[in-house]
C-alpha cells in the first residue's frame, strides 16, 4: 500500500473519473469554468498595473474612474464564475458518490455469507461511508481544483515573465525552497493520512462489535478492560491526526516566510528598477498581487495532491470490494409462482474454507423430502444442521453434489424467486428499527395490514401486539431491544407466515420461547406443517415426534434417517442415544 501511495496511480484515477460519465455535461462545464477563471484572475493585477501607470501617475481622474469600474466588474464576474465553479465541482462529487454508495450497498447485499463470516461489520461500514466520502474529495478538492490551480500558476507565470522577466526571476529565486518544503510536507501528511484511515477502520470495527455485544460486556464486568482497549485505539488514532497537524503547523508558516522573502527580494530589486526607470511603478504595485496569486495555489497544491492521493487509496479499497466475486451467481431462469415443495440433497459436500477434504462441514449428505412432509434434523453442535438450511437458501455454494427443489437444481432458479418460496425462522431473531408492521412485511407493498393481522391471529401474536402502544405501528428499537425474547420470536413467526411460503424452515425457533408462548406457537406449527414442506432443527420432543422423518447428523455425515419410531428401534443408534440423553429428562420433568 505504501509503495502504491508514493506514486500516482493513473489507472486508478481514470477508473474514478469514469464514474462521472453520467454527468459529463457538468464535468465539462466545470472544466470550461477552470479555463475561463485562470486568465480572468490574472487580469485584475494587470488592470491595476495599467491604472497606476496610465492614469494615477499622469493624474487622469476620468480614466482612473473607468479603470476602477472595470476592475470591479472583472472582480464581480470572477466571483460569480467562481461560485458556479465551486458549486458544480462539489455537486459533481456528491452526485458521483451518491451513485457509488448505492452501487456498493447493492453489491454488499449480493455477497454470499462467506464474505460476512470473515469481514468485520465495521470494515464494511468504513468502506460504505468513510472511504466513499474520501472519494468525494477527489472531485471537490482534488482533480478539478488542482487543474484550476495549475492553470492559474501557469497564467500568472506567463504574465509575470512578459511583464518583467528579470523581476520574475528574482521572485522565483526562492522557489526551490518552496518545492522542497512542499514535497516534504506532502510525504509527511500522506503517511499520516494513510495511518488515520487505517485507524478509522479499526475504531469503527471495535465500536460496532462492542456496542452490539454490550450485554456480554456488562454481564462479565468487562467495561474497564474494553475501555482500556478503546483508549489504546483512540490514542493511536489521535497520534496519527496530530502528526498530520504537526506537518501543517510547520509547512504553512514556512510557506509564509518564503513568500515574504520573495516579496522582500521583489521590493528590493523592483525599487532599484523604478529608480533606474527599468521598471514602472505600476509593475511594482502589481507584482505583490502576482506573488500572492502564485504562492497561494502552490501552498495548497501539496495539500490537495495528498487529498487526491488519499481519495485514490480509498477508491482502491472500494473498488476492491466491488471486484469481490463472492456474490450469489444468479444465472437461473426459473421463477415459478408456486412450488410443490419437494427437496432433495444428492451427495452434497460443503466446506466454509477451500479445503474440502479436511474441513468439510457436510460430507456426502443425501436425503429427500416429499411435498408436505416434515423433516426434523438433529445432531450435536457443529454437526451441520444450520449449514443445510443455509445451502438450501443459497447463502453459500456447495462444492460437490446437487440440491434439487421440485426436480430442478437450485442453480436453475432465479435466486430471488427461490427465496420468496422459502421462509426461515431463526433462533436469534433480528428486528430492524421501525414499526412492528414494517418488521413483519419488510416494507413489501404487496402485503397488506389485514394479511398481517390475519397471520398474527393464526399464530396467536395478535393479542400481545394490540397491547403494545400503537399496536402494529409500535416503534421497535434496534434489534427489538424493548421486546422480550418470546415476543420477538412470535413477530418473526408472523413474518414467515405472512409471505405464505411453500417451504418452511424452523431453526431452533422455539428454543427461546417460554412454555406459555410455546403452546401458542406449537398450535400454529401443527397447522403450518400439515400443508407445507417443513424442515425443523429443534431439540423439543413435541416437535420432533410429529416429523415425518428425522435426519441424524454427526460431524457433517448422515448417520440415520427415518421416522421417530423407526430410529428409536435401532439398537445403539445415534438418535436413540440423543433421545435418551436429551429427551428423557424432559419427559420425566413433564
Amino acid at each position: 500500500m505504501a509503495d502504491q501511495a508514493n506514486k500516482f496511480n493513473f489507472s486508478l484515477f481514470r477508473q474514478v473519473m469514469r464514474m462521472v460519465k453520467p454527468y459529463q455535461k457538468v464535468f465539462w462545464f466545470t472544466v470550461a469554468l477552470t479555463i475561463i477563471l485562470s486568465p480572468l484572475a490574472v487580469l485584475r493585477p494587470k488592470l491595476i498595473e495599467r491604472m497606476v501607470d496610465d492614469h494615477i501617475v499622469p493624474g487622469d481622474v476620468s480614466g482612473l474612474t473607468f479603470m476602477t469600474c472595470l476592475i470591479l466588474g472583472v472582480l464581480l464576474l470572477e466571483v460569480i464564475l467562481r461560485y458556479f465553479f465551486l458549486y458544480h465541482a462539489d455537486w459533481l462529487g456528491q452526485a458521483t458518490i451518491r451513485d457509488l454508495r448505492v452501487k456498493v450497498f447493492n453489491h454488499i447485499t449480493s455477497l454470499n455469507l462467506k464474505y460476512f463470516d470473515r469481514t468485520p461489520i465495521g470494515q464494511s461500514t468504513t468502506r460504505t461511508i468513510n472511504d466513499i466520502e474520501a472519494i468525494n474529495t477527489i472531485f471537490s478538492e482534488g482533480s478539478v481544483t488542482i487543474l484550476a490551480d495549475l492553470m492559474t500558476i501557469f497564467a500568472v507565470l506567463i504574465v509575470m515573465f512578459t511583464t518583467s522577466w528579470k523581476l520574475t526571476l528574482v521572485v522565483l529565486s526562492v522557489f526551490p525552497l518552496l518545492i522542497w518544503g512542499s514535497y516534504q510536507f506532502k510525504e509527511s501528511v500522506r503517511k499520516s493520512f494513510e495511518n488515520v484511515r487505517n485507524h478509522i477502520a479499526t475504531m469503527n470495527a471495535f465500536l460496532q462489535e462492542r456496542i452490539s455485544g454490550m450485554r456480554i460486556v456488562q454481564i462479565f464486568n468487562a467495561e474497564a478492560r474494553e475501555a482500556d482497549k478503546f483508549k489504546k485505539i483512540n490514542h493511536d488514532y489521535t497520534s496519527a491526526n496530530l502528526k498530520a497537524i504537526f506537518a501543517y503547523a510547520i509547512f504553512f508558516p514556512v510557506v509564509d516566510i518564503i513568500s515574504a522573502l520573495s516579496l522582500g527580494l521583489m521590493v528590493w530589486y523592483g525599487a532599484r528598477g523604478v529608480l533606474s526607470e527599468e521598471i514602472s511603478i505600476g509593475i511594482l504595485v502589481a507584482f505583490p498581487l502576482y506573488i500572492s496569486m502564485l504562492y497561494r495555489p502552490i501552498r495548497m497544491l501539496a495539500d490537495k495532491f495528498n487529498t487526491l492521493q488519499m481519495g485514490l487509496i480509498a477508491a482502491e479499497r472500494v473498488f476492491k470490494l466491488l471486484e469481490n466475486k463472492e456474490t450469489v451467481q444468479n444465472t437461473g431462469q426459473l421463477a415459478p409462482k408456486k412450488l410443490k415443495g419437494e427437496v432433495a440433497f444428492e451427495n452434497v459436500w460443503f466446506s466454509y474454507s477451500d479445503n474440502l477434504e479436511t474441513d468439510a462441514q457436510l460430507r456426502d449428505v443425501s436425503f429427500k423430502i416429499n411435498p408436505g412432509e416434515t423433516l426434523a434434523i438433529v445432531g450435536s453442535t457443529g454437526s451441520g444442521k444450520t449449514t443445510i438450511i443455509s445451502l438450501l437458501n443459497r447463502f453459500y455454494e456447495i462444492q460437490k453434489g446437487n440440491i434439487r427443489i421440485d426436480g430442478h437444481e437450485v442453480h436453475d432458479y432465479d435466486v430471488f424467486a427461490l427465496r420468496r418460496h422459502i421462509a426461515v425462522v431463526l433462533q436469534d431473531v433480528f428486528l430492524f428499527s421501525g414499526s412492528v408492521l414494517e418488521n413483519i412485511t419488510l416494507r413489501d407493498p404487496n402485503i397488506t395490514e389485514e394479511q398481517v393481522i390475519e397471520a398474527a391471529k393464526m399464530i396467536g401474536a395478535h393479542k400481545f401486539i394490540k397491547k403494545l402502544p400503537g399496536g402494529y405501528h409500535y416503534q421497535v428499537m434496534e434489534r427489538g431491544a424493548t421486546l422480550s425474547m418470546g415476543q420477538r420470536q412470535l413477530i418473526s413467526f408472523v413474518r414467515a407466515l405472512v409471505f405464505n411460503p411453500e417451504i418452511l424452515i424452523l431453526d431452533e425457533a422455539t428454543s427461546s420461547i417460554d412454555p406459555e408462548s410455546e403452546s401458542i406457537i406449537q398450535h400454529a406449527i401443527d397447522k403450518l406443517i400439515a400443508r407445507r414442506t417443513s424442515i425443523i432443527i429443534a431439540h423439543r420432543l413435541s416437535t420432533i415426534r410429529k416429523a415425518t422423518n428425522i435426519l441424524v447428523l454427526d460431524k457433517g455425515e448422515v448417520k440415520e434417517f427415518g421416522s421417530h419410531e423407526t430410529l428409536l428401534g435401532i439398537e445403539n443408534g445415534k438418535y436413540r442415544e440423543l433421545y435418551e440423553k436429551q429427551f428423557m429428562t424432559a419427559t420425566a420433568a413433564a
